[in-house]
């Protein structure tokens, strides 16, 4: 069944189309093409005439003439536009034109590495085997690696492995470095928030090594589309760059579907699941033939819709056009269900934001979102994941109920008029820069006057000397500790810990999978479900010193899912501003999470069967974060439980909400409510940033604070449910029967400082007073 006949069915079915609360068309666009360059080789020339390539892409040829001129670029173009032979072509003309030049290409992943090898070395074999192509990571063999580097005109690696496997070790790869002519980062978009700061570090690192052996490469660098191309490239590689934007790809026509689940609770506000819902639009696309990719919003998520999906298909006897795609599983795993995707052997993927990137998956028709991804530039990419060449393709938009996706799919307008969000990096954060530093001073001892980037670290570096790290000898800072400093910095989470997921299903033992520090504590605990491509793990045992956790498989009617309780105590206020009726800060907190309890979820009715304790150590983490406190006597006559319940409805609102403020992941914000805080002694809300030493995100909302309370009362208000629900305030269960009426009133009450009108008790609800 073709795609237009599938969305006719489900158009002209109520039990989807009185769902659907928007419908976007995107017409078919025609490419806008020019001549190859004169200053390519012929035999270049030639290749590309073979692969029907007879005229580039105008982005393309303004690619290659920037180039050409001696400028860093960024491409900024949508998905499957042909980004690749902006960096390729200039290259490989390079290296036919000087067998002595190198080129380093880094990837956000190792998936985004393994394909750009494949392709480069067909690339070498027509061309007579004269482009040598290595990759480079952790899965690279001992005495491979002997070879990379000393014969590798292209080295494809990873930001990770560039950090702690190749810059450290620079003695070793003199050849690369002393030849080295261009950098070529794919998806620099992704390089955002605290990845992207630590990512900024490495290059500094490595022009610095550059440098020393007396190269200067170029950098040419490709994103997906986001607010500030050429500010953020700028600001990551710490040199101007050439921005082109004016895509000349053509493109198939796309149909954008927003879908809000039905109201199963009209009191409640409670909506129907959006992975139920999910699974049925997905399922109707797979019967029909269409190849579909499922993204969802979570590894739990992810398995759970895969499992839902493959007992659907296994009542058609197909379970195996089902597969998941996550972080997690062996790359072993990885690489086949990524290769069965490309040979069509695989129907339906269900994925995490991990196969967002432009992994070559081929063609797929429709792509189903389960959730607002949290970005508005992730919402693209996952549309742009359908549809990669002339052929129409669909993207349907399958809201949950929290107030973030009930914003977006009831205003449209905000979500096509707004644009991509700013990409922003702090790579002076201090514990960030301090970490660097530290790597840096390994690998070539710093002299005095040295700028690192655009900062002097003259005061850090005698620092660590006093700290016996470094050594000051005249005017040079040498390493003097035993430590290998790169080891112990993770560029991607705070921690750089694994844990291993051990089946022992059996009597045999194998590795099946692996989660970081954090995750441990929320998904493989003792007594949890682990899901792996729909099979079911009970864990019988987490050992947390050696970072295993031991498994055997059952067959299960239901998954767990751990709560995570999370305390805080200011350390430091950086800022702070008051009014009659409220007192905002913006500081240093330690932030102290812990998990103590387990849910059993019945699949398909995600109702709770039952509950188990967690015992695992506690976990802390320096970060900043922003709060804002009421006075006591505006709550003077409030009762202990009406003023938890509207701080608790704030909190569920504000954690929602900030990310859209900021134009940053949900995930890198965390919220915590006090009815006294210990600090302040009135009550608080504290909006806390989730990585050591934060990126900036608090102070931001510090200063965007009566803006953020403004738009909480909008969504309160505009909400029509009663008393609270998942879409405002949080679920009647959490907040209580007048949590919405609690909530209203108090953010009314904070927002009275510009009128400098003091909110006395009495203006507060009858409900309140005790």
């Amino acid at each position: 069944m073709s795609l237009e006949n599938v969305l006719k069915g489900l158009k002209a079915n109520p039990r989807f189309h009185n769902n659907i609360t928007f419908v976007h068309r995107i017409p078919a666009r025609e490419g806008i093409h020019e001549a190859i360059p004169d200053f390519l080789p012929r035999e270049l020339v030639e290749l590309l005439q073979k692969q029907g390539i007879t005229k580039l892409y105008s982005h393309q040829a303004a690619a290659l003439s920037a180039v050409e001129k001696g400028e860093d670029i960024v491409v900024v173009t949508p998905t499957a536009s042909g980004k690749t032979l902006c960096y390729n072509l200039p290259v490989i003309r390079a290296l036919l034109e000087d067998e002595t030049a190198r080129a380093l290409y880094l990837f956000p992943t190792k998936a985004l590495a393994q394909d750009q090898v494949a392709e480069l070395m067909a690339w070498s074999d027509q061309l007579g085997g004269k482009i040598k192509t290595y990759t480079y990571d952790g899965d690279t063999p001992g005495d491979a690696r002997i070879a990379v580097r000393s014969a590798g005109s292209i080295v494809v690696t990873n930001p990770d492995m560039l950090h702690s496997g190749i810059l450290p070790h620079h003695t070793k790869w003199m050849r690369l470095f002393e030849n080295l002519k261009y950098v070529v980062i794919d998806e620099l978009h992704i390089y955002r928030g605290v990845f992207g700061s630590h990512v900024a570090n490495v290059l500094r690192r490595l022009q610095r090594i550059c440098q020393f052996y007396g190269a200067n490469p170029q950098f040419i660098c490709t994103s997906a589309t986001i607010a500030n191309p050429g500010e953020h490239g700028a600001a990551l590689l710490g040199r101007p760059v050439t921005v082109i934007d004016q895509n000349g790809a053509p493109s198939g026509p796309k149909e954008i579907i927003f879908y809000n689940p039905p109201v199963v609770n009209q009191p409640l506000g409670i909506r129907r699941s959006a992975l139920l819902e999910a699974e049925a639009v997905a399922r109707e696309f797979i019967k029909a033939q269409i190849p579909t990719i499922i993204f969802a919003r979570s590894r739990l998520d992810t398995e759970v819709l895969v499992t839902y999906l493959r007992q659907a298909f296994h009542k058609l006897g197909k379970p195996e056009t089902i597969r998941a795609y996550r972080g997690g599983y062996l790359p072993k795993q990885r690489r086949q269900i990524e290769k069965d995707l490309r040979d069509g052997k695989v129907m339906g993927v269900v994925s995490t934001n991990a196969l967002e990137l432009g992994i070559d998956i081929g063609s797929l028709q429709a792509a189903v979102l389960t959730g607002y991804p949290g970005t508005i530039a992730s919402t693209w990419q996952q549309f742009g994941r359908a549809g990669r060449s002339n052929t129409p393709s669909v993207a349907v938009l399958v809201a949950n109920s929290s107030p973030l996706n009930q914003f977006m799919i009831q205003n449209p307008e905000y979500f096509l008029g707004r644009g991509a969000e700013y990409a922003r990096i702090n790579p002076n954060n201090l514990y960030i820069l301090v970490s660097h530093l530290k790597c840096a001073a390994f690998e070539l001892p710093f002299v005095a006057g040295e700028r690192f980037g655009d900062t002097d670290p003259t005061e850090i570096l005698d620092y660590l000397a006093e700290q016996m790290i470094l050594r000051r000898v005249g005017d040079r800072w040498h390493w003097m500790s035993d430590n290998y400093p790169a080891v112990d910095i993770s560029l991607r989470s705070a921690s750089t810990e694994n844990f291993a997921i051990i089946d022992t299903t059996g009597g045999q033992t194998r590795v099946i999978g692996e989660v970081d520090r954090f995750s441990a504590a929320m998904l493989v605990h003792e007594g949890a479900i682990y899901i792996h491509e729909s099979n079911q793990y009970h864990i019988d045992k987490l050992d947390w010193e050696r970072q295993k956790a031991y498994a055997r498989q059952v067959n299960v009617d239901y998954y767990t899912d751990a709560n995570l309780d999370v305390d805080l105590k200011v350390l430091d206020v950086f800022a702070e501003e008051e009014s009659p009726s409220c007192r905002r800060n913006w500081g240093e907190v330690m932030v102290v999470a812990k998990t103590h309890m387990y849910k059993k979820i019945k699949f398909y009715t995600h109702e709770n069967i039952g509950w188990g304790q967690i015992s695992v150590p506690e976990q802390e983490m320096h970060t900043t974060a922003y709060w804002f406190s009421i006075p006591e006597a505006t709550v003077a006559n409030a009762s202990r439980d009406a003023l938890q319940s509207a701080l608790l409805g704030l909190a569920n609102l504000l954690g929602n909400i900030a990310s859209l403020e900021l134009m940053c992941e949900p995930s890198d914000l965390g919220v915590a409510a006090h009815v006294r805080s210990p600090f302040t002694s009135a009550p608080t809300i504290y909006i806390y940033e989730k990585y050591p030493g934060g990126v900036g995100f608090s102070e931001q909302l510090f200063s965007a604070h009566e803006r953020l309370i403004q738009r909480a009362l909008s969504i309160i208000e505009r909400c029509p449910c009663p008393s609270g629900c998942p879409s405002c305030v949080g679920p009647v269960e959490e907040v209580g029967l007048e949590g919405k009426i609690y909530a209203s009133w108090l953010l009314k009450g904070v927002l009275q400082n510009e009128s400098s009108q003091q909110v006395t008790a009495t203006d507060w609800p009858g409900a309140y007073h005790s």
